[in-house]
Protein backbone atom coordinates (compact mmCIF):
# COMPACT_ATOMS: atom_id res chain seq x y z
CA UNK A 1 0.00 0.00 0.00
CA UNK A 2 1.28 3.46 -0.89
CA UNK A 3 0.17 6.81 0.55
CA UNK A 4 1.01 10.18 -0.96
CA UNK A 5 0.03 13.34 0.93
CA UNK A 6 -1.63 15.92 -1.31
CA UNK A 7 -2.38 18.60 1.31
CA UNK A 8 -1.85 18.96 5.06
CA UNK A 9 -2.91 22.25 6.67
CA UNK A 10 -3.35 21.09 10.26
CA UNK A 11 -7.16 21.20 10.00
CA UNK A 12 -7.41 19.40 6.65
CA UNK A 13 -5.51 16.45 5.25
CA UNK A 14 -5.86 14.90 1.82
CA UNK A 15 -3.89 11.96 0.54
CA UNK A 16 -3.91 9.35 -2.23
CA UNK A 17 -3.94 5.65 -1.35
CA UNK A 18 -2.82 3.03 -3.85
CA UNK A 19 -3.14 -0.71 -3.27
CA UNK A 20 -6.32 -0.63 -1.18
CA UNK A 21 -9.90 -1.56 -1.99
CA UNK A 22 -13.18 0.27 -1.45
CA UNK A 23 -14.32 -1.67 1.68
CA UNK A 24 -11.02 -0.92 3.43
CA UNK A 25 -11.10 2.82 2.64
CA UNK A 26 -14.78 2.99 3.62
CA UNK A 27 -13.99 1.24 6.93
CA UNK A 28 -11.37 3.92 7.70
CA UNK A 29 -13.93 6.61 6.82
CA UNK A 30 -16.75 5.15 8.94
CA UNK A 31 -14.59 4.28 11.96
CA UNK A 32 -12.81 7.65 11.81
CA UNK A 33 -16.08 9.55 12.01
CA UNK A 34 -17.97 7.36 14.49
CA UNK A 35 -15.61 5.35 16.72
CA UNK A 36 -12.65 7.61 17.55
CA UNK A 37 -13.10 8.85 21.14
CA UNK A 38 -12.90 12.60 21.78
CA UNK A 39 -13.89 14.90 24.64
CA UNK A 40 -17.33 16.48 24.56
CA UNK A 41 -19.40 18.38 27.11
CA UNK A 42 -22.45 16.31 27.96
CA UNK A 43 -23.57 17.59 31.37
CA UNK A 44 -24.28 21.27 32.04
CA UNK A 45 -25.47 22.62 35.40
CA UNK A 46 -27.04 26.08 35.35
CA UNK A 47 -26.60 28.21 38.46
CA UNK A 48 -27.92 31.36 36.83
CA UNK A 49 -29.48 32.05 33.44
CA UNK A 50 -31.35 35.31 33.06
CA UNK A 51 -31.02 35.30 29.26
CA UNK A 52 -33.97 34.89 26.91
CA UNK A 53 -32.90 31.34 25.90
CA UNK A 54 -33.87 28.07 27.58
CA UNK A 55 -31.21 26.19 29.56
CA UNK A 56 -31.51 23.18 27.22
CA UNK A 57 -30.82 25.31 24.13
CA UNK A 58 -27.69 26.83 25.66
CA UNK A 59 -26.55 23.42 26.94
CA UNK A 60 -26.88 22.00 23.42
CA UNK A 61 -24.78 24.84 21.95
CA UNK A 62 -22.11 24.39 24.63
CA UNK A 63 -22.14 20.62 24.05
CA UNK A 64 -21.23 21.09 20.38
CA UNK A 65 -18.11 23.16 21.14
CA UNK A 66 -15.08 20.99 20.17
CA UNK A 67 -12.75 20.15 23.08
CA UNK A 68 -9.04 19.34 22.63
CA UNK A 69 -8.40 15.64 23.22
CA UNK A 70 -4.78 14.90 24.15
CA UNK A 71 -3.51 11.35 24.68
CA UNK A 72 -3.46 9.79 28.14
CA UNK A 73 -7.10 10.17 29.18
CA UNK A 74 -9.58 7.35 29.77
CA UNK A 75 -13.36 7.02 29.68
CA UNK A 76 -13.38 7.52 33.47
CA UNK A 77 -11.81 10.99 33.28
CA UNK A 78 -14.15 13.97 33.70
CA UNK A 79 -12.96 17.52 33.01
CA UNK A 80 -14.85 20.44 34.56
CA UNK A 81 -15.52 23.67 32.69
CA UNK A 82 -16.99 26.84 34.19
CA UNK A 83 -18.48 29.96 32.65
CA UNK A 84 -19.58 33.16 34.40
CA UNK A 85 -20.51 36.10 32.16
CA UNK A 86 -22.71 39.19 32.38
CA UNK A 87 -24.21 41.27 29.59
CA UNK A 88 -24.16 43.21 27.44
CA UNK A 89 -22.13 41.28 24.91
CA UNK A 90 -21.60 38.02 23.12
CA UNK A 91 -20.39 35.03 25.13
CA UNK A 92 -17.82 33.05 23.14
CA UNK A 93 -16.45 29.55 23.68
CA UNK A 94 -13.20 31.07 25.03
CA UNK A 95 -15.21 31.96 28.16
CA UNK A 96 -15.39 28.24 29.05
CA UNK A 97 -12.59 27.81 31.61
CA UNK A 98 -11.18 24.29 32.00
CA UNK A 99 -10.00 22.62 35.21
CA UNK A 100 -7.25 20.93 33.14
CA UNK A 101 -4.82 23.10 31.16
CA UNK A 102 -4.33 20.36 28.52
CA UNK A 103 -8.06 19.95 27.82
CA UNK A 104 -9.43 23.26 26.53
CA UNK A 105 -11.85 24.42 23.86
CA UNK A 106 -10.42 23.76 20.39
CA UNK A 107 -11.87 26.94 18.85
CA UNK A 108 -12.18 29.99 21.09
CA UNK A 109 -14.34 32.08 18.73
CA UNK A 110 -17.59 30.11 18.68
CA UNK A 111 -20.51 32.34 19.77
CA UNK A 112 -22.66 30.70 22.45
CA UNK A 113 -25.17 33.42 23.31
CA UNK A 114 -25.70 37.19 23.19
CA UNK A 115 -26.49 38.67 26.60
CA UNK A 116 -28.34 41.97 26.97
CA UNK A 117 -27.76 44.54 29.70
CA UNK A 118 -28.40 42.99 33.12
CA UNK A 119 -28.48 39.39 31.88
CA UNK A 120 -26.14 36.80 33.36
CA UNK A 121 -25.07 33.24 32.58
CA UNK A 122 -23.27 31.11 35.18
CA UNK A 123 -22.77 27.42 34.51
CA UNK A 124 -20.59 24.41 35.26
CA UNK A 125 -20.07 21.76 32.59
CA UNK A 126 -18.54 18.27 32.53
CA UNK A 127 -16.64 16.91 29.55
CA UNK A 128 -15.91 13.22 29.03
CA UNK A 129 -14.63 10.96 26.29
CA UNK A 130 -17.22 9.53 23.93
CA UNK A 131 -17.78 8.51 20.33
CA UNK A 132 -20.11 9.81 17.63
CA UNK A 133 -22.14 6.59 17.96
CA UNK A 134 -23.53 8.25 21.12
CA UNK A 135 -23.92 11.85 19.93
CA UNK A 136 -22.59 14.28 17.31
CA UNK A 137 -20.72 16.22 20.04
CA UNK A 138 -18.19 13.37 20.03
CA UNK A 139 -17.50 13.39 16.26
CA UNK A 140 -13.88 14.38 15.58
CA UNK A 141 -14.36 15.44 11.98
CA UNK A 142 -15.41 14.45 8.48
CA UNK A 143 -13.82 11.91 6.16
CA UNK A 144 -14.67 11.33 2.52
CA UNK A 145 -13.00 9.65 -0.42
CA UNK A 146 -13.11 9.63 -4.19
CA UNK A 147 -12.27 6.58 -6.29
CA UNK A 148 -9.73 7.38 -9.03
CA UNK A 149 -9.35 4.10 -10.95
CA UNK A 150 -6.85 2.02 -8.97
CA UNK A 151 -6.38 4.63 -6.21
CA UNK A 152 -8.44 6.66 -3.74
CA UNK A 153 -8.20 10.32 -2.83
CA UNK A 154 -9.08 10.58 0.88
CA UNK A 155 -10.11 13.90 2.47
CA UNK A 156 -10.06 14.41 6.26
CA UNK A 157 -11.33 17.58 7.95
CA UNK A 158 -10.89 17.92 11.71
CA UNK A 159 -13.31 19.80 13.97
CA UNK A 160 -10.30 20.62 16.18
CA UNK A 161 -10.25 17.96 18.91
CA UNK A 162 -7.51 16.00 17.09
CA UNK A 163 -5.38 16.64 14.03
CA UNK A 164 -6.61 14.97 10.81
CA UNK A 165 -3.63 12.59 10.90
CA UNK A 166 -4.46 11.63 14.51
CA UNK A 167 -8.05 10.87 13.48
CA UNK A 168 -6.88 8.44 10.77
CA UNK A 169 -4.25 6.86 13.04
CA UNK A 170 -6.76 6.39 15.87
CA UNK A 171 -9.29 4.97 13.39
CA UNK A 172 -6.73 2.38 12.30
CA UNK A 173 -6.04 1.59 16.00
CA UNK A 174 -9.78 1.04 16.56
CA UNK A 175 -9.95 -1.29 13.54
CA UNK A 176 -6.90 -3.18 14.80
CA UNK A 177 -8.47 -3.56 18.28
CA UNK A 178 -11.79 -4.75 16.81
CA UNK A 179 -10.00 -7.32 14.62
CA UNK A 180 -7.99 -8.58 17.61
CA UNK A 181 -11.19 -8.85 19.68
CA UNK A 182 -12.93 -10.71 16.83
CA UNK A 183 -9.98 -13.07 16.40
CA UNK A 184 -9.88 -13.85 20.15
CA UNK A 185 -13.64 -14.51 20.21
CA UNK A 186 -13.38 -16.74 17.15
CA UNK A 187 -10.61 -18.81 18.76
CA UNK A 188 -13.01 -19.64 21.62
CA UNK A 189 -15.62 -21.05 19.23
CA UNK A 190 -15.66 -24.86 19.22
Amino acid sequence: MQIEVLKNTGKELSFTVKGADTPFINAIRRIGMSCVPVFGIDKVTFYENTSSLFDEYIANRIGLVPILTPDGYTAKDVILFSLDKSGPGVVYSKSLKSSDAKVEVANSNIPIIRLSEGQQLRIEAKARLGTAKEHARFQPGLISYECKGDSFDVFVESFGQLSPKEIVLKASDVIEDKLREFKDALKKVK
